[in-house]
C-alpha cells in the first residue's frame, strides 16, 4: 500500500495505524534535523498533490478485514511533509471517522493554523500534535527554515487560537537541536507562548535519529532533564514527556511465525521510506523475537542495496 503504514507501537499513542497523505516531500519547511529528507517542494499552497479518492479507496481496502481493525487503538494522519497542505484533509479525516470508529490523531508542524479552514478540519482529530520549536525569529529560520511566504508571528497566532478553539488532546512538541534553539533566550519566549495557549502535554525532543543537516546535534541529557523541570515548574498541571529518553515499552507479543516473514520485510521496507530505525526500534514495532532475528530480516536487505544503514552517535540506523 502507498499510502497506509504499519500498524506500529507508538509510546505516544499505542498501537497505531500510520496514514500518510503526501509524497516525499511536500512541505512549507526545510527543517535541518527531518529524518524524512530534504523539502522538495517548498510551498505554502494547499494542494490535492495525491487525489483524494486514491487515499479513501486505500483506506476502505485496509479496512475491508476487521481482524486489521480490532489490531490497532488509533489512526495517525500525517505526511511525508506537512499533512494540512493536502486539500482534501478535512475529506480524509471525516472518512476515516466515519469508517474505523477509531481515534484519530494528527501530526502536524502547526504552521497553517492562522487557516480557519485548516483549523475547522483539524477539529475533527481526537489528538493533535503540533510542533513549535522556536518562538524567536533567528533560531526559527536556522532550524525550520521556513518557506518565504511564513511568518512566525502568525504561526504562533493560529497556534494560540486552536489551542482554546480545539476541544480534544492537544500535545505540543518542542524540538531543541544544540546551540540553535536551546538557550535560556529561546526558553524564555516559548514560555512566553505557552503561556497564552491550553495544551494537555508539553513533549520535549532532541534530534535522536539521523537528520538531514549534520549540523544539526541532539541537546545532552542533562540539559534536557533541566529544561523539562523548566518548562513543568512554568507550567503546572501539564505534562512533560521527554521523547527523546525514548521510554521502553513492554513487548508481550509471541515472535512472529515464518509465513509472516515476507509480510514483515515489506512492512520494514514501508517503515523505512518514512524514517530511519534502529534494531530495536523494528523489533519493537514488529514484535520480531528479538535483535537477532531482526538482523536475519535486514542483513539480505542491506547486501542488495535494497537498504543501507548510518551511524548517528551511537546508534546503528537503518534507511532507504
Amino acid at each position: 500500500m502507498d499510502h497506509i503504514f504499519g500498524p506500529v507501537n507508538s509510546r505516544r499513542l499505542g498501537r497505531s495505524l500510520g496514514i500518510d497523505l503526501l509524497p516525499k516531500k511536500i512541505c512549507n519547511l526545510n527543517c535541518i534535523y527531518c529524518e524524512v529528507g530534504a523539502t522538495t517542494t517548498l510551498t505554502c499552497e494547499r494542494g490535492e498533490y495525491v487525489a483524494t479518492e486514491e487515499i479513501l479507496a486505500e483506506i476502505d481496502a485496509y479496512f475491508a478485514d476487521a481482524d486489521r481493525l480490532a489490531a490497532i487503538d488509533i489512526v495517525t494522519v500525517t505526511a511525508s511533509g506537512e499533512p494540512t497542505l493536502h486539500s482534501g484533509f478535512g475529506t480524509i479525516l471525516a472518512h476515516l471517522k466515519e469508517t474505523t470508529g477509531k481515534p484519530i490523531a494528527v501530526l502536524t508542524n502547526g504552521t497553517t493554523l492562522m487557516n480557519a479552514q485548516v483549523r475547522k478540519e483539524l477539529a475533527l482529530a481526537d489528538v493533535v500534535i503540533p510542533s513549535l520549536d522556536s518562538a524567536r525569529i533567528e533560531s526559527f529560520r536556522k532550524l525550520d527554515r521556513p518557506a518565504t511566504c511564513l511568518d512566525l508571528g502568525e504561526i504562533i497566532q493560529g497556534l494560540i487560537l486552536f489551542s482554546h478553539e480545539y476541544q480534544g488532546k492537544l500535545w505540543l512538541e518542542i524540538l531543541l537541536a544544540r546551540g540553535i534553539n536551546d538557550s535560556d533566550e529561546d526558553l524564555e519566549a516559548l514560555q512566553a507562548v505557552l503561556g497564552k495557549m491550553r495544551v494537555d502535554r508539553i513533549q520535549l525532543n532532541t534530534v535522536a535519529r539521523p537528520p538531514l543537516e549534520s549540523f544539526a546535534l541532539p541537546v545532552s541529557e542533562q540539559r534536557l532533564q533541566e529544561i523539562s523541570a523548566l518548562l513543568q515548574e512554568q507550567n503546572p498541571g501539564v505534562q512533560v514527556d521527554l521523547l527523546a529518553q525514548g521510554a521502553p515499552t513492554k513487548d508481550t507479543a509471541s515472535a512472529v511465525s515464518a509465513d509472516e516473514q515476507v509480510d514483515i520485510v515489506d512492512e520494514i521496507i514501508q517503515m523505512l521510506k518514512r524514517r530511519p530505525c534502529t534494531a530495536a526500534d523494528i523489533n519493537k514495532i514488529f514484535h520480531c523475537g528479538g535483535l537477532e532475528k531482526v538482523e536475519q530480516y535486514l542483513a539480505p536487505l542491506v547486501r542488495s542495496g535494497k537498504i543501507h544503514t548510518r551511524r548517528h552517535g551511537d546508534r546503528l540506523y537503518y534507511l532507504l
